[in-house]
């Protein structure tokens, strides 16, 4: 390293998207604003299921100021989007599948007209039989929701013969769990702009997790190539995975390629609950074998899933949770099958731990149910089983290093041995005081699929360095992240590099922003292309100074050979690659090592994963069944902290989250509508929260870092459920923990 060189891997930085925002220059979608800006208004269906027999427009089109109104019969390409399978239209063209679904788009001079007109559209409807359940809808005599049938998607796990498990082992604990929807509640609603450039190319300006995926959908809907459309992320008020699917997107290009006037479309939080993804409810059986000292032999897991109308990221998120259905732990004898079935409900699409947090629900729990039965302690039970390096996971994966879970049972242990004195523990009158624990894992990245990162590398004429990637910060903090493995790789502080982020004109395609990928996936992206920057620069540093370019060492902007006789700024390299047309941009590329699995769900599903250990301290009223978490202690194994107050804000948030999923959080179709109805967490709730950073270093990682983002929320709900257990003896077996629910069943205790 340059003797002059302070590192910035490790340090808790300033973010680089602070200030702006603070100062409140940042521009969200919804704060931009163009000459003739027209608005846009969608008419939306009344029905979960019915049938479109006509639709009469005459009347919205008197209205003054209405540019026009635009139906499925005007869309020019596809009228069709989904994430694997393209199921979902634009505009509804035959039949509505759910209470929201778009079927007419008003365009006017301001939103309060486009609203006006919308309500003059008649829009002619044939109810039609709905399915509210998945249950109903795996009927053999159910209604068809699509052409083709019902179930979604049917994946398997399989690892030994799980009946031969269940005959070894002693004792055997089975229950069944359930999760309801949920609602992203992001602060900043769907917003953004759309116009033709200077070039003709239709631009929206959005609030987006994914630019290149919005890119290509929305092409297709106007019937162009990619290039024809273009996509800019606007600063993004949060996304929990609700920013991935397309949503307003299709429309803003939609109205600009057939009015040619720029548009702009911002949804009330009532038209966002109404019409955007929704995480999937579940119903899990899981039945769990051991040998009476606490081995764990077996597991049948059986979950069925409510998609809702369309498909969305329904396929990858079952998947998902039959691969993490085990649990970190050994479990030789595995079976998991998921079903996610169509039914007339809202989508539900990709959330924040792509259902992992429901089915840890389920595995937590029978782990300290499993612990009850046998008289052991939870987290003893859950140390003598965890995942360990060597060891093989239910889909055959041998692990390799960076199995971080035993070390954060232990750091929570530890914490909570140190602070327990100070709380009540026990019963104290009406209050009833407890503890629980609950671990997590999480694969990191796509699951079983290719997700690579591509950027782009630039040394400009000042020397600076110029990093382009459309990886896109929603708040989460990978801009700066990806600026420190940068700053460090090349041995420069962070004054010396520039960033463009999330521009499918001027950025390469880095992936999407889901799945914790960014620090492992588009570091190691950023890593690769700063290797061919070092070499570039040594080699013509060579030239320019007259000397071998392994004498040559590259630090804090300058090029110097190890005697220190010679050296010279990245700035004078850098004009001398101009002067000798010599390239100054260099392309970075990452895709993890994984592998398909086959029938049986056997493979390399991800290259890397991420471990953690929360431990709730919860009171419980017993008068009247209300829960407040008291203290609570979240240790993760993160491999190496870029940024540790970052770390520690996503284990902060996630804990947060997570309460809200455990105790307040339902969304109910047709009857949830804004915040009125749908409780998040407080501050007044919020309990104390103590993080502990684990450092398991991932040798592919960038500076040994894997990511945390989604794994942060995961043990949360079963955690606080165990420790209600703990304090009332009651086992809570759908989630949210109400009130209602703990006082009924205490009430049937006694």
């Amino acid at each position: 390293a340059s003797p002059t060189h302070s590192p910035t891997v490790g340090r808790s930085v300033v973010r680089v998207d602070g200030p702006e925002k603070i100062s409140g220059e940042a521009r969200y979608g919804d704060d931009y604003h163009l000459e003739d800006m027209h608005y846009i208004y969608l008419v939306r269906s009344p029905h979960a299921h019915a049938r479109i027999c006509k639709i009469q427009v005459e009347e919205a089109l008197k209205e003054p100021g209405v540019l026009g109104v635009v139906t499925a019969a005007d869309i020019p390409g596809q009228n069709r989007f989904g994430i694997i399978v393209e199921d979902q239209p634009v505009l509804a063209e035959d039949r509505v599948r759910f209470r929201g679904e778009a079927v007419v788009m008003v365009v006017a001079s301001s939103r309060e007209i486009a609203k006006k007109a919308a309500e003059k559209v008649k829009v002619d409807y044939q109810p039609l039989p709905a399915l509210f359940s998945p249950f109903e809808a795996l009927k053999p005599d159910a209604p068809q929701i699509h052409d083709s049938g019902n179930v979604l998607s049917n994946p398997v796990v399989q690892r030994g013969d799980v009946e031969e498990g269940f005959s070894q082992s002693e004792i055997i604990v089975e229950n069944t769990y359930e999760t309801t929807f949920i609602e992203h509640a992001y602060l900043e609603t769907e917003a953004g702009i759309a116009y033709r450039d200077e070039e003709g190319r239709i631009t929206l300006l959005v609030s987006t997790q994914t630019p290149y995926m919005d890119q290509e959908a929305t092409a297709k809907v106007l019937g162009v190539p990619n290039h024809r459309v273009r996509v800019i992320q606007a600063t993004t008020g949060g996304g929990f995975g609700g920013k991935l699917d397309v949503s307003i997107q299709p429309f803003l290009a939609l109205a600009v390629y057939k009015f040619g006037k720029p548009v702009k479309v911002t949804y009330s939080r009532e038209e966002s609950f109404l019409s955007t993804t929704k995480r999937h409810p579940y119903t899990m059986t899981y039945k769990l074998g051991a040998k009476k000292d606490g081995t764990l032999v077996a597991a049948r897991v059986s979950i069925v899933g409510d998609t809702g109308a369309y498909a969305s990221w329904g396929p990858t998120v079952i998947k998902r949770a039959v691969i993490h259905g085990c649990g970190p732990y050994n479990i030789p004898y595995y079976f998991a099958e998921g079903k996610v079935v169509y039914t007339n409900n809202p989508v539900a699409g990709a959330m924040r731990g792509f259902s992992t947090p429901q089915i840890a629900f389920a595995t937590e729990s029978q782990i300290d149910a499993l612990a009850a039965k046998l008289g052991i302690d939870p987290l003893a039970l859950r140390l003598k089983n965890c995942l360990r390096p060597g060891s093989i996971t239910a889909t055959g994966q041998v692990l390799g290093e960076s199995i971080g879970i035993e070390e954060t049972l232990r750091a929570v242990q530890e914490k909570w041995e140190e602070i327990k004195g100070r709380y009540p523990l026990g019963r104290q009158g009406d209050l009833a005081y407890g503890v629980g624990i609950a671990s997590m894992w999480y694969g990191i990245g796509n699951t079983a699929l290719s997700n690579p990162s591509h950027v782009r590398l630039e040394l400009e004429p000042d020397g600076k360095i110029h990093l382009y990637t459309s990886a896109a910060d929603i708040g989460q903090g990978s801009s700066t992240v990806l600026l420190q493995i940068l700053a460090e790789e090349m041995e420069v502080p962070m004054d010396q590099l520039r960033l463009t982020t999330a521009d499918t004109l001027t950025t390469p395609d880095s992936g999407k922003t889901s799945a914790s990928r960014h620090v492992f996936i588009t570091g190691n992206a950023i890593l690769d292309a700063a290797g061919q920057l070092k070499e570039a620069l040594r080699k013509r540093g060579a030239e320019l100074l007259g000397c071998a370019p392994e004498d040559l060492a590259v630090g804090n902007g300058r090029i110097y050979s190890r005697s220190r006789d010679k050296s010279a700024s990245f700035a004078q390299v850098a004009g001398y690659l101009r002067d000798t047309r010599s390239p100054t941009f260099f392309m970075g590329y990452f895709d993890p090592r994984t592998s398909p699995l086959n029938e049986l769900g056997q493979g390399a599903p991800y290259q890397t994963y991420g471990f953690g250990t929360h431990l709730a301290h919860v009171q419980v009223n017993t008068r009247t069944g209300e829960v407040k978490v008291l203290q609570f202690i979240a240790a993760h194994d993160v491999g190496k902290a870029i940024n540790p107050k970052g770390v520690e804000g996503q284990i902060e948030g996630g804990v947060v989250m997570g309460l809200g999923f455990a105790l307040t959080e339902k969304f109910v179709p047709e009857k949830t509508h804004n915040f009125s109805t749908y409780l998040i967490p407080t501050f007044e709730e919020t309990p104390e929260i103590y993080p502990i950073i684990v450092e398991s270093p991932e040798l592919a990682g960038p500076f040994g870092a894997k990511g945390v983002g989604e794994l942060a929320m995961i043990g949360t709900a079963p955690a606080i459920t165990n420790a209600i257990h703990n304090a009332v003896g009651i086992r809570i077996y759908s989630l949210p923990a109400t009130p209602e629910k703990i006082f009924n069943a205490l009430r049937n205790e006694r």
